[in-house]
């Protein structure tokens, strides 16, 4: 009877402890039209904190330095939406670009958005 309530009380606090922060976005890929070497890029991924504590974002990790991200400093609160700001740089760049880019913040699960433009050399 005792390891009876004790495999209930172990599964309660299991399903407590799945609270946090957690990003929700309306797209996580996003496909730019083809464009010429040179041009600036901009977008913005729309996402909602679905979880049930603040969302702080710390920074992002990408593998160019062609590709900036701009990101709420302040945390975002469950249910609010804000956004991030993309840009990619395509001066000297060519042929096909799909970036990826890992966003750390609170969240427990690892969030990567992505982007994907073909760059035409003229």
């Amino acid at each position: 009877m005792r390891l009876f309530f004790a495999i209930i009380i172990a599964l309660s606090s299991a399903f407590i402890l799945t609270g946090g922060a957690e990003f929700s976005f309306k797209e996580v890929t996003h496909r730019f039209p083809d464009t010429k070497e040179g041009v600036l890029l901009e977008h913005d991924f729309t996402f909602t904190n679905k979880g049930d504590t603040p969302l702080i974002i710390q920074g992002y990790k990408v593998a160019c330095s062609c590709t900036k991200l701009t990101f709420p400093q302040e945390p975002i609160a469950p249910g609010a939406s804000e956004k991030l700001h993309l840009t990619f740089d395509t001066k000297g760049k060519y042929g096909y670009q799909h970036r990826k880019i890992e966003i750390e913040s609170n969240t427990k699960k690892k969030t990567k958005i992505a982007f994907k433009v073909f760059v035409i050399n003229e």
